[in-house]
């Protein structure tokens, strides 16, 4: 089982697919790790070896932020935003989308289901 940066990798993927469950990894990332470290791309995680693994944690480690790093580093930027009141950290303080997109319509993921509407009173009849 290929363990790298704190992450089982899928037994069955081919390894380029199989970085891409790491967080801070996407895909040409992976092939630019891959590369680096002069592991064919094709090659099934499971039949990745001892040798060509520390290659890959190696490279992962020398080039830069993966995982918990990246995650307290973006939680951190998150936070510092809506300390120093910017507009991106109201956004995100109140849970609405914070990269332009129209809230009218749309933005369900971001602001949650709908809230039904409110049964208003009953009307007394004279």
């Amino acid at each position: 089982m290929a363990r790298i940066a704190g992450v089982d990798l899928p037994q069955n993927k081919q390894v380029w697919i199989g970085l891409t469950y790491i967080y801070g990894i996407g895909r040409s990332r992976s092939r630019r790790i891959l590369a680096q470290a002069q592991v064919p791309d094709t090659t099934r995680v499971k039949d990745l070896t001892e040798d060509e693994a520390r290659r890959l944690r190696a490279v992962i480690q020398e080039e830069g932020q993966v995982e918990g790093d990246l995650r307290k580093e973006v939680s951190q930027n998150i936070k510092r935003l809506m300390e120093i009141g910017a507009y991106r950290g109201v956004r995100h303080r109140k849970g609405l989308p914070a990269r332009g997109q129209r809230t009218h319509t749309n933005a369900r993921s971001r602001k949650g289901p709908r809230r039904g509407a409110v049964a208003g009173k009953k009307k007394v009849k004279k």
